[in-house]
């Protein structure tokens, strides 16, 4: 395994992260088979790990939690979660506010069986929130010692400045990581996201590194398509009826040969695209079972040459995201009309 630093913190992650959204009934019911996963990373010297409290309702964050306890591992394990997305019908059991983040870290602490939370993380952002509303939340969080650092995930850049800039202001701490899709297939944060993190010294957790799928040698051209629950929770991303879809096969194609030509699996060409970025610090994996982690280990090791990296700049230019639904976030602008005509 390989590590570097979180940013500005000085904290050491490995260059893989553990995400643990495939832990409970989102995808791998079974706890037992849960934690063998969890146990199965930290033997090969992953030492970061990543979940959020809406992840299967909170079954995410208890599952982490117990693998920690029985490996004794919470003392050098750096444990990532969120925050943002609803937990209940009521309406304020969601958003950035302060009066939601200052109950759900609790709600998170309480699953995960922790006393503090390394890096608490803003799932999305939240339009009717004042950024510095959250700052001042999540800098009270900090000095209580309930967190130690926090972040954001998806963000877009001038929200990643403008938190900032408001941070400066006010005196608050500042985020000190984004957590954003990045893969050969979603490639728009090179334009603004990763130059922004790198001039703010911001670390980078990247998600979604093989494409929700595509990139595993899953999805591929005259062949039918797997079932898949993440179709049902983003139907967008595998709706083959879309142009962009299609395309999608159309480059897995190309990606697979330049693969086999390079000698490795197409999950190692993807994964250590990922890793290549000067900006990106660690890349969340989401392995269901041993194997799927086992699989994309080998990553870190893996040295793409120029030939192959120009290769993936022209099956893919840099900046191109093939369909916006793999973005993971829209502007309430673009979707609903009202907010953009007087």
């Amino acid at each position: 395994m390989q590590y570097e630093a979180l940013g500005r913190t000085g904290v050491t992650v490995s260059r893989l992260c553990l995400g643990a959204m495939m832990f409970g009934s989102w995808g791998n019911p079974d706890h037992d088979d849960s934690i063998k996963i969890i146990h199965h990373a930290l033997e090969n010297g992953v030492n970061f790990i990543d979940t959020s409290d809406n992840y299967s309702a909170g079954e995410s964050e208890e599952i982490v939690g117990k693998a920690l306890a029985q490996a004794g591992a919470r003392d050098r394990v750096v444990l990532a979660t969120k925050c943002h997305f609803p937990m209940g019908a009521d309406p304020n059991m969601r958003g950035n506010s302060r009066r939601w983040i200052m109950q759900e870290v609790d709600n998170s602490l309480r699953r995960l069986g922790t006393d503090w939370i390394d890096l608490y993380q803003i799932h999305r952002p939240d339009p009717s929130t004042d950024i510095d509303e959250t700052l001042s939340a999540l800098t009270d969080l900090v000095r209580a010692g309930k967190i130690r650092y926090f972040g954001t995930s998806t963000f877009p850049a001038h929200l990643i400045v403008e938190a900032q800039l408001v941070a400066a202001r006010g005196f608050r701490e500042r985020f000190s990581a984004e957590q954003a899709p990045y893969s050969i297939l979603v490639r728009g944060i090179e334009r603004d996201v990763l130059p922004v993190c790198r001039q703010y010294r911001v670390g980078v957790l990247t998600w979604s590194p093989l494409a929700g799928g595509w990139l595993t040698g899953r999805y591929r051209k005259d062949q039918e398509v797997p079932f898949s629950m993440r179709s049902f929770v983003v139907p967008g991303r595998y709706d083959m009826e879309l142009p962009a879809n299609q395309r999608k096969l159309e480059i897995v194609e190309e990606l697979a040969l330049l693969a086999e030509r390079a000698g490795i699996s197409l999950i190692d060409l993807a994964l250590a695209f990922t890793l290549r970025h000067p900006a990106v610090t660690s890349v969340i994996i989401g392995p269901r079972t041993t194997e799927h982690l086992d699989s994309q280990l080998g990553a870190v090791s893996v040295e793409l040459t120029g030939d192959v990296l120009d290769e993936i700049d022209r099956i893919v230019p840099p900046g191109t995201t093939l369909n916006p639904h793999d973005e993971g976030w829209q502007h309430p602008e673009l979707a609903d009309p009202a907010l953009r005509r007087r």
